[in-house]
């Protein structure tokens, strides 16, 4: 584990809460599955009730026959998660998306951080002021919720590079994520040792390891091969992280149901 990892008893009972929920599809649990699983962190039954009664005031969760679902925008990245687990990409033919912020308005700062966090969500990285893109490799249609935010401060085209030509490797830092991607390989590795020996005590870490990979791989800038380092990781993360993640639910199944 890394230095600046959070480990395991750092977690709050609203991260764990959200976390389990984001994995779980449809994403609604029990009430006593929900506390069952933070029981793993140390958290107690009162402070789990605590927390979901909060993310139920904050519009994240809501009350359903004897548990809980999420709603809200934790569902909007729910299906950002899964999004990145398919990776869903098209050929590329060389041209880019682009969006140029309408520069003769103005914008409150919250509409400001909105708008930088929508075209985040997109893959859209920021070429210059006021112009963000991508290779035009990624169906139009995803994030709609993004895309709404986007739509309406920016004006949209598809078209050859910009010049000068973008460095891809640059502008995505390739190579931090390719470093994070070995990491987290490895600690999968590790953790299906005593996985697959049913080792109740992988359960905690293990969870924090499937948090960290979801959120390492929506933050994939899914380019085109044409852009890639040779042998980039993210296929390989993705079908390692499918095969822990049989192997981890299955023993947290059991733990849950015992």
């Amino acid at each position: 584990m890394s230095p600046d990892r959070k480990g395991p008893a750092q977690l709050t009972a609203r991260s764990v809460l959200a976390s389990v929920l984001l994995g779980t599809s449809p994403p609604w649990l029990p009430t006593r599955r929900l506390v069952r699983t933070a029981e793993l962190f140390g958290i107690s039954e009162g402070t789990t009730r605590t927390a979901l009664s909060r993310m139920v005031a904050a519009g994240e969760a809501e009350g359903v026959r004897d548990g809980y679902r999420l709603v809200g925008r934790l569902v909007a990245r729910q299906d950002r998660q899964s999004a990145s687990r398919r990776a869903s990409v098209r050929p590329w033919a060389g041209s880019w998306e682009l969006a140029a912020v309408d520069g003769d308005r103005k914008r409150p700062a919250a509409d400001r951080a909105a708008l930088r966090e929508a075209l985040g969500q997109l893959r859209l990285v920021e070429l210059r002021e006021g112009l963000w893109g991508r290779p035009d490799n990624l169906e139009p249609e995803r994030s709609p919720g993004a895309s709404a935010v986007a739509a309406t401060w920016c004006r949209w085209w598809r078209g050859a590079v910009p010049e000068p030509a973008p460095d891809a490797a640059a502008l995505w830092d390739l190579t931090a994520w390719e470093v994070r991607a070995a990491d987290l390989r490895s600690e999968m590795e590790a953790l299906l040792v005593p996985l697959g020996a049913e080792d109740l005590s992988a359960l905690a870490a293990g969870f924090v390891t499937s948090a960290d990979v979801l959120r390492h791989l929506q933050a994939d800038p899914l380019l085109p091969p044409e852009l890639l380092p040779p042998d980039w990781p993210g296929d390989a993360l993705r079908a390692e992280y499918d095969r822990y993640d049989r192997v981890y639910r299955a023993v947290l199944r059991r733990w849950l149901e015992a």
